[in-house]
């Protein structure tokens, strides 16, 4: 496997993780009642708190951009580009950017957070500069 589908698929277990992260931080997995919760069809979800609804935005907004991220370079290998370095390094720049962005969207770090969110943009840039 290229190394850029190896930062895509380990980009892919990160959208997993964030988005496990805030459901069992919604259901409050770590109690024996949140537990059931989590196992059981969440009718009666208690309300999120703040850093939870931070949470469950974070794991929706990686996935919307992991779709537009992975379309990018699936494009790039179908048009025959998959060895250029570029995307190797636009994968791994999205892969960290990412990985930044969870814990600073959970803790409410407004700047930083959006800072890491560009370096994931970036990442798309780099991919569509190697597709024109």
């Amino acid at each position: 496997m290229n190394t850029d589908l190896s930062w895509l698929a380990a980009s892919a277990i990160l959208a997993w993780v964030m988005l496990l992260v805030a459901s069992l931080w919604r259901a409050r997995a770590w109690t024996p009642a949140g537990m059931t919760l989590a196992f059981g069809n969440r009718d009666n979800l208690p309300e999120p708190s703040p850093a939870v609804a931070r949470a469950d935005r974070a794991a929706k907004n990686m996935l919307e951009s992991l779709l537009l991220f992975a379309v990018l370079l699936l494009a790039a290998h179908a048009a025959g580009k998959g060895a250029e370095p570029r995307l190797a390094q636009a994968a791994q720049l999205f892969f960290w950017s990412r990985l930044a962005y969870a814990p600073l969207y959970w803790l409410g770090i407004t700047y930083l957070r959006t800072l890491a969110w560009l370096g994931g943009i970036v990442a798309m840039v780099m991919v569509l500069g190697s597709l024109l």
